[in-house]
């Protein structure tokens, strides 16, 4: 095994009813509450964002182990190379990264962005739907569950000097994820390709609801504010931005990042992205995947341009469910596997490093012969990250948080 990086240790309650969705330009709805941060001392601020990429993503064409010989041979034409017309993106000697994704590559130069490879949940088997509910629920198994482990760490969150008691937070789409139900409300936000309504139809909305229904007037009066914030320079973009993956990913996180930026806005959020289930047609340095990633690299680039002084204390980790099969398919794809990559990014993150106690590539390194093997668990490095950046106890995290994972201890070190 090569050891590239050792770190020790290693009910929901409506707020804004269906009537109030019909007045803004975006999908308003109210999910679970999510507490506010008060400054803490020394001026801190912390802000953690999970970005979920569903459908499972080629951990290999995202991050290549270049210095593993298994490696060209073993991932075909998906292949990432340290030459050619779109040379993989350097990163540590061993590992490289997809050319798609400049804008991480300078992060992690600077050390703000870092990567976790051979990672998986508890998860073992290949179904999206499972998959995703481990992912999402933070329990072993799935089925059966009501709950994220998000909602279930903002309400874990330490009260005192670093949590306000007023009830503010955000999910960004237009349903409630897994990741996000529980016992605990907040308020969402989905872009919509609507024409806003009129300010005058709005005005005469929150006079009809003050007269006969002043709890939701109230509610409405909110999520009005929450589309101002929003808005306000939205409608610069290029209207060819419609309809482009690349735009639309990162459209999502300007509005998601514009909201986390406002004063009085929340501090923690989730946002999912789809379309990664790459059987087909995958393509490496260039194609649908690179696409995609190139996505990616824009959205977390509108995080930490829209934060701004923020960012310092902002951390973004984007997960997903599983990955792909080690060898390619017969349709120039992936089909579904196991060890994968996580990414994380921000200005409070230890980076500049792959973190990953390399399985190899070799067909009996191989996870049942086809995958990637994970050798780190997906739940001790949120664990590391909830607990140093956000103050969550062990034992909040290991029962309540992710339950039956108190032999997974928190990854030490990824926090500044």
């Amino acid at each position: 095994m090569k050891k590239l990086s050792s770190l020790s240790g290693v009910c929901e309650r409506p707020q804004v009813s269906r009537r109030a969705l019909l007045v803004s330009g975006g999908a308003l709805f109210s999910w679970a509450y999510m507490p506010k941060f008060a400054h803490a001392a020394g001026g801190r601020d912390p802000r953690f964002v999970t970005i979920i990429l569903r459908g499972a993503l080629d951990g290999l064409s995202a991050v290549a182990p270049l210095g593993d010989p298994e490696y060209e041979k073993l991932h075909g034409v998906l292949a990432l190379s340290r030459s050619g017309d779109h040379p993989a993106l350097p990163l540590d000697g061993f590992f490289g990264l997809n050319p798609s994704m400049p804008i991480f590559a300078k992060m992690f130069a600077d050390k703000q962005a870092a990567i976790v490879h051979a990672v998986a949940t508890g998860y073992r088997e290949r179904s999206h739907f499972d998959g995703q509910d481990v992912l999402e629920s933070g329990y072993p198994k799935a089925g059966n569950v009501d709950s994220g482990w998000l909602n279930r760490a903002i309400a874990s969150l330490p009260r005192g000097e670093r949590v306000a008691a007023s009830p503010n937070g955000l999910g960004i789409g237009p349903v409630t994820p897994l990741i996000l139900r529980g016992a605990a409300p907040v308020t969402g936000w989905a872009p919509s390709t609507l024409p806003p309504a009129g300010g005058d139809l709005a005005e005469r909305l929150l006079e009809l609801y003050g007269q006969r229904d002043p709890a939701l007037q109230q509610a409405l009066s909110h999520g009005l504010g929450i589309e101002k914030i929003v808005a306000r320079d939205m409608a610069a973009t290029p209207a060819g931005g419609r309809g482009n993956v690349a735009e639309t990913m990162r459209q999502t996180a300007r509005g998601a990042a514009k909201l986390l930026a406002a004063e009085d806005g929340p501090r923690i959020g989730a946002l999912a992205y789809d379309g990664w289930d790459t059987h087909a047609n995958e393509g490496g340095a260039t194609g649908r995947l690179a696409q995609l990633l190139g996505g990616l690299d824009g959205a977390i680039d509108e995080f930490r341009q829209t934060l701004g002084a923020n960012w310092k204390d902002t951390i973004i980790a984007v997960v997903t469910e599983f990955g792909r099969t080690a060898r390619i398919n017969g349709t120039i794809g992936t089909d579904h596997g196991t060890g994968t990559v996580a990414f994380l990014a921000g200005g409070a993150l230890n980076g500049g490093r792959v973190i990953a106690d390399w399985p190899g590539l070799q067909d009996a390194q191989l996870y049942e012969n086809r995958d990637l093997r994970p050798t780190t668990d997906l739940r001790s490095v949120l664990k590391g990250l909830l607990a140093d950046h956000l103050g969550l106890s062990g034992a909040v995290l290991a029962e309540k948080v992710f339950p039956e994972t108190g032999h997974l201890q928190p990854l030490k070190g990824l926090v500044v």
